[in-house]
C-alpha cells in the first residue's frame, strides 16, 4: 500500500441517527461498525475531508468554504433534541479554493459558500467516523442536472486530493426510496444491488461505462426516484481512476431494504463488515445472528 488515500461511496443512513438512542438507532447497527472501522483502512490519518454530499444540489458544482461551518438540520420529524446537536469540526478554505482550482481547470463552472452549514448527509457519516470533529470537512455538492458523465468527470478532476492526505467521500445512499423503505422496497432494493456490485466488481473501464447507463439498471428508478444520493457515487468512482472496488458494508435492514458502502483502492481486502451474501440466502433474524456472531470474531 501506498500513502494515496482510497475513495469511499458510503451509505449514510437516516437523519441524525448517530445521535439517538433506542429502536432507531439498533436499525444502524451493522453501518455505524462498518464506518468506525473505515479509519483503520486508510494508509494514513486525512489532512482533510472532502464530502460530496447527496443532500446538497446546485446548478454548478459548489463548494463549502467557511473556517468554521454551521449545522444545518435538514430532516424532519425527529426528536427536538436533534435540532440541537453540534459536530464542531473546522473547515478549510484552502481546500475549498483548491477543489474549485482542479474543477476549474477541468473547464468546470464553479461558486464557493461561505455559509454552507454541514448537511446530515455529512455529520451523519462523520460522527461515527472521527467522533472527535477534529479533521477539517468541506462539502461538494452535486450538480443539479444530475449528468453521471460531469460527476464521474468532476471526481477525475478531483483525484490529486489523494495524493494531498485528502479523503475523498461520496455520501449519499444505494437505495433511496423513502416510501418503499419496509417491506415493499426488499425486491427492488435487492435487484438494484445485486447490479450495482456487479458493476462496481467490473473493471475500471466497464464500471464507469454501467454508471453511466445506470438507468437500464433492474428497478433504477424504483431504487433512486431521483439520483441525487446516487451521484457522489460518480464522483467517487472518478476519482477512484483505475482502482478496484469492493463492498465495505452490506445488509438488508428496516423491513429487508439492501444498502452497500463501497471502497475505491488497491487494496482489495475485505473490511469484515458486508453481510450481503449472506443475507442473500437468510432471512433478516439470520443475518443478524450472523453479523453478530461476525462481529464477535472480529473482536478476538
Amino acid at each position: 500500500m501506498t500513502d494515496r488515500m482510497p475513495t469511499y461511496f458510503l451509505s449514510h443512513g437516516g437523519g441524525p441517527w448517530p445521535y439517538m438512542t433506542g429502536p432507531f438507532r439498533e436499525n444502524f447497527h451493522w453501518l455505524e461498525k462498518s464506518l468506525q472501522d473505515i479509519p483503520r483502512q486508510l494508509p494514513q490519518r486525512p489532512k482533510a475531508i472532502l464530502m460530496v454530499s447527496g443532500h446538497w444540489e446546485a446548478p454548478v458544482f459548489t463548494v463549502s468554504s467557511s473556517p468554521a461551518p454551521g449545522m444545518l438540520y435538514d430532516y424532519s420529524g425527529f426528536p427536538e433534541e436533534t435540532y440541537h446537536i453540534k459536530y464542531p469540526a473546522p473547515g478549510s478554505p484552502a481546500l475549498a479554493a483548491r477543489v474549485q482550482s482542479l474543477l476549474n481547470d477541468s473547464g468546470m463552472v464553479t461558486k464557493a459558500d461561505p455559509e454552507r452549514g454541514l448537511d446530515h448527509g455529512t455529520f451523519s457519516l462523520m460522527k461515527p467516523l472521527y467522533p472527535e470533529a477534529d479533521i477539517p470537512v468541506v462539502q461538494l455538492s452535486v450538480k443539479d442536472d444530475f449528468d453521471p458523465v460531469e460527476h464521474l468527470q468532476a471526481g477525475a478532476a478531483l483525484a490529486p486530493l489523494r495524493d494531498e492526505g485528502v479523503l475523498i467521500i461520496g455520501s449519499g445512499f444505494s437505495f433511496h426510496n423513502l416510501r418503499l423503505f419496509g417491506d415493499a422496497g426488499a425486491q427492488p432494493s435487492v435487484a438494484f444491488d445485486s447490479w450495482l456490485r456487479q458493476a462496481m466488481a467490473s473493471d475500471p473501464e466497464t464500471r464507469a461505462k454501467m454508471l453511466v447507463n445506470w438507468q437500464a439498471a433492474p428497478a433504477a428508478r424504483v431504487a433512486h426516484p431521483r439520483e441525487d444520493h446516487l451521484l457522489p457515487l460518480m464522483v467517487a468512482a472518478g476519482a477512484a481512476g483505475t482502482d478496484a472496488s469492493i463492498p465495505v458494508y452490506g445488509e438488508r435492514f428496516m423491513g429487508g431494504v439492501a444498502a452497500s458502502s463501497f471502497r475505491f483502492s488497491d487494496d482489495t481486502t475485505p473490511s469484515g463488515f458486508d453481510l450481503a451474501p449472506q443475507d442473500a440466502l437468510l432471512g433478516r433474524a439470520g443475518m443478524r445472528a450472523t453479523g453478530q456472531a461476525h462481529e464477535q470474531g472480529d473482536a478476538r
